[in-house]
């Protein structure tokens, strides 16, 4: 579990961050990297068995350097199917009185069986794909000097989460603002799910970041969500035999 052009500069699957308490192993959520340029999505980890569909609702409240404050917002859909395909969406960051559904930037798909990556354009009707080697594994590494606390449990979405909450003290000298200043990351894991239900990243310089799943389905989502749609140009930028091809970010959107 970043804000101005915030969704401008994420990724692919709309990803979230990983609770550091679920180790390193096997397909787990990448940390959320923090900061003020952009506000991640969910990393929906490609796993066979979990089928789901849900809505990924993303908030920032930024403060500017006079005091004021504003906010954006954003909605993005997220599935996952029985074969672990995923489908994740990026939606542009509206204001706070807009309603109504906000501009689709671009969706993205993976298939961790046939290791196929796509990233298709409804503006320009441009679909990109790549075979991968191997489903990328982000590193999950706890931040040097962070303060952990446990949460505990509680249920969110219908669905229990486990809550892990990091803490860094930046020093009056290094905060900018002559003061020390507290930076926290609040996560709420599902180990059902393997998601991140909720995020929340504070910095007082900044402001508050959220992004939380609501409307969760568990039934099995149409199958036209992990294909590309008709009339897109499809071009394969996977790299030829032996070139060395990197996977990282496939899986981050």
């Amino acid at each position: 579990m970043k804000i101005t052009s915030m969704l401008a500069a994420v990724g692919v699957v709309t990803s979230v961050l990983n609770l550091s308490a679920q180790q390193a192993g096997a397909n787990l959520p990448p940390r959320y990297p923090g900061t003020s340029t952009h506000v991640p999505g969910v990393f929906v980890t490609p796993i066979a068995g979990e089928p789901f569909s849900a809505t990924v609702d993303v908030r920032t409240d930024v403060v500017a350097t006079d005091g004021t404050w504003s906010v954006r917002h954003t909605m993005n859909k997220i599935a996952r199917d029985s074969a672990g395909r995923i489908h994740n969406e990026r939606r542009r960051l509206v204001p706070e009185s807009f309603h109504g559904e906000p501009q689709l930037l671009d969706v993205h798909i993976f298939d961790p069986v046939k290791l196929l990556n796509v990233l298709y354009d409804p503006m320009t009707h441009i679909a990109t794909q790549r075979v991968l080697s191997v489903v990328p594994k982000e590193a999950n590494a706890a931040r040097p000097g962070a303060k952990v606390e446990d949460l505990g449990t509680q249920t969110l979405a219908g669905v229990e989460t486990k809550g892990l909450r990091y803490t860094i003290t930046i020093p009056a000298q290094a905060s900018g603002t002559g003061q020390p200043v507290e930076i926290t990351d609040e996560y709420w894991y599902s180990e059902e799910l393997h998601l991140n239900i909720l995020v929340q990243h504070h910095d007082p310089r900044t402001g508050l970041q959220t992004v939380g799943i609501t409307g969760i389905d568990r039934g099995e989502p149409p199958a036209s969500l992990f294909e590309i749609p008709d009339g897109y140009k499809v071009v394969d930028v996977t790299p030829p035999p032996g070139a060395n091809g990197s996977a990282r970010g496939a899986l981050t959107h």
